[in-house]
C-alpha cells in the first residue's frame, strides 16, 4: 500500500494555507489537464537529470505525482524515488495514482522541502517540475536539499522565466483585462511565486551559495496546452492571476469566460490550444567546482 508520510515541523506557513486550501484542491481537480500542459516541460529537465537504474531521486514540490511515477520508472526495481510537497489534497491524487499503477518505488512525504531533515547524503538526484519557486528562504532550501544529497549528486529543475514571455499565461488574462476592476499586481520578484525564479543570475546566486557547482541554465521555449478548447479555458480561468482575481470576483466569471474562450480559440492546433512558454532548464551538481 502506498501512503504519504508527514513531517510535523512544517513551516513557510502562507505557503502551506495556500497548497492546502483553494490552490491544492484546484490543481488536484485539474491535474490531468495541468500534467498535460507542463510534462513536456518536466521531461526536458528529467532528461537533462538522466535518472539511471538504481538511483535514489528526491523530488521537490512532487504535485500530483506524475513526476514521481516518471522518476520510479526510470531508477528501476533497485531505485526509489521519494515525491515531496506541502499540499495534502495533491497528494491524495499522488498515493491513490500510485497505488493504481501498482508502483511502489515512489513515496510520498509531505513536507516543507526547506526545513525538512532530509537523511544525509540520502540521494544521488534532485529533480523538480515548477516546485522549487515557493520558498520563502530559497538559499535555506537549497542548503537542505543539498545535505540529502551524496557528494558529487546532481540537481536538475524546470522553472518559468519571466511572465511576459509566457503567453500561455498572459493571453488569457489580457482577455480578461477590460471586465476586472484592477488588473492583477504584477508578481514581486523576491516573493514566493511562480515567477520567483525568472532572473537567471538570482538563480546561480542562490545555488551557488547553497554549495552547487557545475551551474547550468538552458533557456527552454516551447508551446504547450491543457488540452481541446473547453480544457484549456477552465485551466485558465481556475489558476493563476486571473484564477485568483475570479474567486475575487465570482460574478464577472460569464462575460469573462466568454473573452477568454474567444481570445484562445485563435490558438487551436489540431485540436489542442497552444501557446508559447517559456522556462530555465537548470542543473547543477553538489559540491562541484563552481560554475
Amino acid at each position: 500500500m502506498v501512503t504519504a508520510e508527514q513531517d510535523t515541523g512544517l513551516t513557510n506557513a502562507d505557503q502551506i494555507d495556500y497548497w492546502n486550501a483553494t490552490a491544492g484542491e484546484t490543481w488536484a481537480a485539474l491535474q490531468e489537464n495541468l500534467d498535460r500542459q507542463i510534462e513536456p516541460l518536466g521531461r526536458r529537465a528529467m532528461d537533462a537529470l538522466a535518472p539511471f537504474a538504481g538511483e535514489r531521486v528526491i523530488d521537490i514540490g512532487c504535485g500530483c505525482g506524475q513526476t514521481t511515477l516518471e522518476l520510479a520508472r526510470r531508477v528501476g526495481p533497485s531505485g526509489e524515488a521519494l515525491g515531496v510537497d506541502v499540499s495534502a489534497p495533491m497528494l491524495a491524487v499522488a498515493v491513490r495514482r500510485a497505488e493504481q499503477a501498482g508502483e511502489a518505488r515512489a513515496r510520498f512525504l509531505r513536507a516543507d522541502a526547506q526545513t525538512h531533515p532530509f537523511e544525509p547524503c540520502g540521494a544521488e538526484a534532485v529533480f523538480s517540475r515548477f516546485g522549487v519557486m515557493f520558498f520563502s528562504d530559497p538559499t535555506a532550501a537549497f542548503r537542505i536539499i543539498s545535505a540529502g544529497l551524496a557528494e558529487g549528486g546532481r540537481l536538475a529543475f524546470v522553472c518559468w522565466r519571466a511572465m511576459e514571455l509566457n503567453p500561455f499565461m498572459t493571453a488569457p488574462l489580457a482577455a480578461a483585462a477590460r471586465f476586472l476592476a484592477a488588473p492583477p499586481a504584477r508578481p514581486d520578484p523576491d516573493a514566493p511565486g511562480p515567477f520567483a525564479f525568472a532572473a537567471a543570475d538570482k538563480i546561480q546566486g542562490i545555488l551557488a551559495q547553497a554549495g552547487f557547482g557545475e551551474i547550468e541554465l538552458h533557456a527552454h521555449d516551447l508551446a504547450i496546452g491543457a488540452g481541446d478548447l473547453d480544457q484549456t479555458v477552465r485551466t485558465a480561468l481556475s489558476i493563476g492571476p486571473l484564477g485568483a482575481a475570479l474567486r475575487e470576483q465570482p460574478q464577472l466569471t460569464p462575460q469573462v469566460e466568454q473573452a477568454v474562450r474567444e481570445a484562445l480559440a485563435q490558438h487551436l492546433s489540431g485540436g489542442r490550444v497552444l501557446l508559447d512558454s517559456a522556462s530555465w532548464i537548470v542543473t547543477a551538481r553538489k559540491g562541484a567546482r563552481r560554475a
